[in-house]
């Protein structure tokens, strides 16, 4: 089969490769119709997952109909049209009992590697480096899903188009939980760091979950007449570069109640001391990750509020403002999203009409074209928020 594998730093590349088999009775095999290039897949092309092999096979959202199944899984069949889960978890340990899905115990092979870097290991995840198990991606025509019988919905509506749904895998329900971390309450003021695909899920949801105001941070233009066309106030930091300070004049000097950032470890702020502190101290491998914008969130956030983060970190960062956080009674909420969790409520909300998640799609390419949609999605051309590959 084709496949989009990981050649090295900025280099991925459409190959053939093994077609996928069953390897236990709790898998299954799906022939892939909709793949999409996610903002974390570029933390693996611009190499800081220092845990990716050449020829690792990419992709963590993906959707498509069944081909093959184990004996073990009982409620799909060869047919039936799923959208998979990013984490994968095997449904029994504590955490999956808890519904902690991306905190399987069992579902990462890699554990004792995941355990040295994070204290605790985490869910496998499909496509997403060794640490997270090595699985291979959905960037592909076909591939294998353990815990089968867990991880994929059905989707049983044919008037459902696959653009419709297939952002359940990830940045849907990703940027539905970085709004219900944030315990907004009604009248709440919400600031959304990043507008891309997460954070214009999460700027959406938290208007569901009742906030009056939701204002979104970003620097492109492009990005940020999409979140005003859905509702949202925005601010440019390259126009007003203070950011902290421009929202307590937003919010009558308070600041927002909840903030969420969904930027991640390589946050963009102009030339300033701190961003090029951080990328001098990164390229020296000092520090893994540029935080400005979570720096940001809490520095804002207003005394009392809630800072919520599901922007992708995956080591450690300098100057973090723990005195801000500690002294001003800051709640902090993080997390890989426990997709399973809510793929079926965001699924009713789709069909109910409450929201069109095809909003953030702009690109479809076919997979022999994932290199140009990854340099496109990296370098936000032609106005690139959301591409979608199709095997």
């Amino acid at each position: 089969m084709k496949a989009t594998v990981w050649s090295g730093r900025n280099t991925v590349q459409v190959e053939n490769v093994p077609d996928p088999q069953l390897l236990s009775q709790r898998d299954a095999i799906v022939k892939i119709s909709s793949t999409a290039i996610c903002g974390s897949d570029l933390h693996l092309y611009d190499g800081y997952m220092p845990t990716m092999k050449r020829g690792d096979i990419l992709g963590h959202e993906f959707m498509g109909e069944i081909v093959e199944v184990g004996k073990g899984v009982s409620n799909l069949k060869v047919g039936d049209r799923v959208v998979v889960p990013f984490p994968i978890a095997c449904g029994g340990c504590a955490q999956c009992a808890a519904g902690n899905f991306s905190v399987c115990e069992n579902s990462n092979p890699n554990a004792d590697m995941a355990a040295g870097m994070f204290g605790h290991p985490t869910a496998g995840i499909f496509g997403y480096s060794h640490l997270t198990g090595g699985y291979a991606g959905g960037q592909a025509e076909y591939a294998r899903v353990p815990f089968a019988d867990v991880g994929p919905i059905k989707i049983e509506n044919d008037d459902l188009t696959d653009e419709q749904v297939l952002f359940l895998s990830d940045v849907f329900p990703t940027g539905y939980m970085g709004a219900e971390m944030a315990d907004i309450q009604p009248g709440d003021t919400v600031a959304v760091w990043g507008a891309g695909a997460v954070g214009q899920f999460a700027a959406a949801s938290a208007r569901m979950l009742g906030a009056e105001r939701v204002i979104v941070i970003d620097r492109f233009p492009y990005r940020l007449k999409v979140a005003a066309d859905a509702g949202s106030e925005t601010l440019n930091y390259e126009e007003h570069p203070n950011v902290v300070e421009t929202l307590k004049e937003l919010t009558g000097g308070r600041g927002p109640d909840r903030c969420i950032e969904a930027v991640g470890m390589e946050a963009h702020h102009g030339h300033t001391h701190v961003y090029a502190y951080d990328r001098v101290k990164q390229a020296a491998r000092m520090e893994t990750e540029r935080a400005y914008a979570l720096r940001e969130a809490i520095m804002a956030c207003r005394s009392g509020g809630t800072v919520s983060i599901v922007g992708v970190f995956g080591g450690f960062v300098d100057k973090f403002p723990i005195g801000s956080l500690m002294n001003r009674s800051i709640t902090l909420r993080a997390g890989q999203c426990h997709v399973h969790r809510y793929m079926r409520p965001l699924l009713e909300r789709i069909e109910k009409g409450e929201i069109d998640p095809t909003f953030v799609h702009t690109h479809t390419l076919p997979l022999d074209e994932a290199p140009h949609g990854y340099e496109t999605f990296k370098h936000k051309t032609d106005d690139c928020l959301k591409v979608i590959l199709k095997p």
